[in-house]
């Protein structure tokens, strides 16, 4: 895969409506870049595989500020992305020639009893830091903290808290979103459903996410956190599908760990608030190889990828280019499809520092149809987190391996959980999002019916 090269550029430095695209900008409240280290930035990701360089950069002060540069861009043709802390793997926050939409300035927080409005740059780990200021927490995280409420609600967001939550969007209670039209629209189940549903997961489609109002529960002290490990994938599997029938964990996902000659399986649970005194209820009666277990509080717990993560950053590895592949698997056929994948993986198609996540997921707590799960009351997050590191396989392999992947995950009767990197076809989007496709389309034509927000999901 050759990375795209952006489309020549005039020299445009200032916004008053000479030597830009834009013409005559209007006031804001926030500032619009047209300098090359802000248009640079906003011309990579963390995939490091795609680059295109956008004609300018707005970094808002409001909603209005979205508003009134969508506005001006619908005028002109131009395409508009929202992107929150660039953390997508396939240029996905990227438009060429374009406005990009930098959301980290729009960070307020403000907690209402049992709830939190945040802007959409809002990182979550700034949001559980407030919140626990008041002994309260969002119910529903991804496993890295150091990513935006807005960039996580337009995926998902899945963590190991999904088997009693749900997901990141299925504790949504209201989002306000600028559409393609550029107009501000607060909605909720009740209120503009339509979009409420397609802007949730809904990949920057539909609007760009300004802010949200999320669900909050109260916040446990610390976390009595196990690790159980298990010798086959048949094994760890059955043994997470018993533990969500019987909910007695608060948190629970799974890894894959390669060994010489071979894998072995981790599941990591956690009971909030839990003790020592709490582990003959909770493990006595499990059939692991070995069982660990300690306690840690609950934000250390929820940040415990902070220290591995500024690892990988000291040693390179965190700026290599990432071809992620993230999928769901039906209960039905997820061992024979992890099977085959781990046993097909020859030397360097992973990368020295990826990880391999096996995540039970309910699909009675998945109250949003977007991101679409396979059928089944059970399914299974596997992904593959690969890293292009030196004498592994190079980017463009993995990315042609993650679209036999993709293959694999369709006959499988899986789905994507597009945050990854595989190239599709807008046939493979018909099929992906399946029987909710007529409603998504259709929210793309009212909402932005001259199709100028996010087209590097490449969907329409």
């Amino acid at each position: 895969m050759t990375p795209e090269l952006p489309t020549p550029q005039p020299d445009m430095t200032t916004s008053d409506g000479v030597g830009n695209p834009f013409g005559a900008v209007p006031a804001l409240d926030g500032e619009l870049r047209f300098d090359q280290a802000a248009l640079e930035a906003a011309a990579t990701d963390f995939g490091g595989l795609v680059h295109r360089q956008p004609a300018a950069v707005l970094r808002p002060g409001s909603a209005e500020d979205v508003a009134a540069m969508v506005r001006n861009c619908r005028e002109r043709g131009l395409k508009v992305a929202g992107r929150g802390q660039g953390h997508s793997t396939n240029g996905q926050a990227q438009v060429a020639s374009g406005l990009v939409v930098e959301l980290g300035s729009l960070n307020t927080i403000e907690i209402r009893e049992d709830t939190a409005v945040v802007g959409s740059g809002v990182v979550w780990s700034d949001l559980v830091r407030a919140t626990m200021s008041q002994g309260l927490t969002p119910p529903a995280f991804t496993d890295y903290l150091e990513l935006s409420v807005g960039g996580t609600l337009s995926a998902g967001g899945l963590g190991g808290q999904t088997v009693r939550h749900g997901r990141q969007v299925d504790n949504v209670l209201e989002v306000q979103v600028v559409t393609g039209e550029g107009e501000i629209k607060t909605c909720s189940p009740t209120v503009h459903p339509d979009l409420f549903r397609a802007v949730l997961g809904g990949l920057g489609q539909c609007g760009i996410i300004t802010s949200a109002t999320l669900s909050l529960v109260p916040a446990p002290h610390s976390v009595r956190h196990y690790v159980l490990t298990y010798s086959t994938v048949e094994a760890m599997t059955a043994q997470q599908a018993a533990l969500v029938q019987d909910g007695r964990f608060d948190y629970l996902v799974g890894q894959a760990l390669p060994t010489p000659g071979g894998w072995t399986y981790m599941i990591e649970a956690a009971s909030y608030d839990g003790t020592a005194a709490d582990d003959a209820r909770l493990t006595d009666d499990l059939e692991p190889a070995t069982v660990e277990a300690q306690d840690v509080p609950y934000f250390d717990f929820l940040n415990r990828l902070a220290p591995a993560v500024e690892a990988f950053k000291g040693m390179g590895e965190w700026q290599r280019p990432h071809p992620w592949y993230d999928s769901f698997l039906p209960a039905s056929t997820v061992n024979a499809v992890v099977t085959k994948t781990l046993s097909g993986l020859k030397p360097g198609a992973l990368g020295a520092t990826a990880v391999v996540l096996l995540y039970p997921v309910l699909t009675a707590k998945c109250r949003t149809p977007l991101p679409v799960m396979p059928d089944g009351d059970l399914v299974y997050l596997f992904s593959l987190l690969k890293t292009a590191s030196p004498g592994a396989d190079s980017a463009e392999e993995m990315v042609a391996a993650n679209r036999d992947q993709h293959d694999t995950t369709r006959e499988a009767e899986g789905r994507w959980y597009p945050i990854g990197s595989v190239p599709l076809t807008q046939d493979d989007w018909v099929h992906h999002f399946g029987s909710f496709w007529d409603e998504f389309r259709t929210a793309r034509h009212r909402y932005d019916p001259d199709g100028i927000l996010t087209p590097g999901q490449r969907i329409f």
